[in-house]
């Protein structure tokens, strides 16, 4: 019998009423592993009344008990972390250093909020007016809502809920439904670390959940994390029910590498954020931007190193593994099928790669595409797969104008060593994370995680000081207490006769 992975609710497994399931599958074998259960609209309000219910004992937890379980998950999570690295190669089919570096990577989210204690601290100004002091404190939410996606399936909510919690909020998870393990999993961890129940839970589902999340009325804030036109419509239904929404959406990264740059060291960056992850990461650089006459020099570098990749099962020693499933798999193929009818020049074919896995599993190795134009679908959309297109340019300023007309402004880079330039750079490119001399720009938990333009709707970033004020609201209290000699109090201290 298949297992039915279900939805989180009050400290423990909720098994909803919808009947409803979707498929699982291993990537690497096109193997049915598993189905998840898909909510129906009481099983979602079951969820959010549940950490309704949980809020107000939470908020008034004291700050020192909250951190106290903040580090608890975090020891728990650092002595477990592997399990939860096979979990996510088993679903999503990323090979295990990458599942492990993604767990890594969120638990540093975690580490940040338990400082929470400094991050809350508000102002005060005494005598503000005689005898009037005013301060400023930051209190939760309420119940607050993830919705993230199937690429990183774990750190993506490390990027909200460590903050959500530690600042008294209490959280809803919906996770994708390709990869929900690991969802589950962080519950049963929170449980273990004296989390209270009903303060962390997990709703499985698809659009049901989801517009459930974006107009009940007890949730109130949303952090999304996915497409363009999703993230647009998830900004654009919460903001109209009155909600703090933070949506997180596509990507087209750009990496300029100038005529000075050293371009063995372009190359292995290239390569490492083409096809790591097999390019399923918004972070991921899928334009390779070649200045001047370096460009065959470059691409042969790059060719060289791409075809040293492995492709194969990610529980195995395989540099890459699968795609997340068939579909995606063959949509991304169609990609590099309409780039090369469009005249671009396949240099390394993944279409047909020869992967060390099951004969079903969801294969596409690494593609390296030349003579890439603006024009073509292989440049203007988000594939999301392991495709590099090089285009070619003679100019640092055309360069330039090809990142900043590009409608996303998530991450960029640029491979120089002129440290003139790379100041130019930073200075006119209008995208949210760069990197001079690094090929993926994600910050560090302290530091705040977004984009510009269609990569994010909303005015509050990822993690960071942003994280703490998006997930919290501050309050103005202006204060006036009489002296004891104007016939307040009697304080019981010794009066002269």
């Amino acid at each position: 019998m298949t297992e039915t992975v279900q939805h989180w609710c009050d400290g423990k497994v909720f098994t909803g009423e919808s009947g409803r399931t979707a498929i699982i599958t291993n990537p690497a074998t096109g193997e049915v592993t598993a189905e998840v259960a898909l909510a129906s609209i009481e099983d979602a309000e079951h969820v959010i009344d549940g950490a309704a219910a949980a809020f107000s004992e939470w908020r008034d937890t004291s700050v020192a008990k909250r951190t106290q379980v903040l580090f608890a998950f975090r020891e728990l999570l650092n002595a477990r972390k592997g399990e939860l690295a096979e979990i996510i190669t088993h679903e999503h089919g990323k090979v295990l250093a990458d599942a492990l570096g993604e767990v890594t990577r969120g638990q540093e989210v975690v580490e940040f909020a338990c400082g929470i204690a400094h991050l809350l601290k508000g102002g005060f100004t005494e005598n503000a007016s005689t005898s009037v002091d005013v301060y400023s404190i930051r209190q939760p939410l309420g119940p607050v809502a993830i919705i993230s996606p199937f690429n990183f399936p774990a750190m993506v909510p490390m990027w909200f809920f460590p903050i959500a919690i530690a600042a008294g909020n209490t959280v809803v998870l919906k996770p994708s439904e390709k990869d929900p393990s690991a969802a589950l999993w962080m519950a049963q961890l929170w449980a273990d670390a004296g989390l209270p129940a009903g303060v962390f839970n997990v709703l499985q589902g698809d659009k049901i959940a989801v517009d459930e999340l974006l107009t009940n009325s007890k949730i109130k804030a949303i952090s999304f994390v996915g497409s363009t036109p999703i993230a647009q419509y998830v900004y654009a239904t919460g903001t109209a029910a009155g909600k703090r929404v933070q949506a997180l959406g596509g990507a087209k990264n750009h990496a300029i590498v100038l005529p000075d740059a050293d371009l063995d060291l372009a190359a292995d960056a290239m390569v490492n954020a083409g096809f790591g992850s097999a390019g399923e990461r918004c972070m991921a650089i899928s334009v390779c931007v070649a200045v001047g006459a370096i460009a065959d020099d470059l691409v042969a570098k790059i060719a060289q190193r791409t075809r040293t990749i492995k492709t194969g099962d990610g529980t195995g020693d395989a540099d890459m593994g699968p795609l997340v499933t068939k579909a995606h798999r063959d949509r991304v193929a169609s990609y590099v099928d309409a780039g090369e009818a469009d005249g671009a020049t396949i240099v390394v074919d993944g279409r047909a790669v020869q992967a060390d896995g099951g004969a079903d599993g969801f294969w596409l190795g690494p593609t390296l595409i030349d003579h890439v134009t603006a024009q073509m679908s292989i440049y203007t959309d988000e594939i999301f797969g392991p495709v590099l297109a090089v285009v070619r340019v003679e100019s640092y300023g055309e360069a330039m104008d090809l990142v900043n007309s590009n409608a996303y402004g998530n991450g960029t880079a640029i491979f120089t060593n002129d440290g003139g330039a790379a100041r130019r750079f930073q200075n006119e490119v209008e995208v949210g994370m760069v990197g001079i001399n690094v090929p993926i720009p994600v910050p560090m938990a302290y530091y705040s995680f977004g984009g510009w333009k269609n990569s994010l709707f909303g005015d509050t970033h990822a993690h960071g000081t942003e994280g703490v004020q998006f997930f919290t609201r501050g309050k103005a209290v202006t204060s006036r207490w009489l002296d004891p000699s104007h016939g307040g109090i009697e304080l019981g201290f010794p009066q002269n006769a």
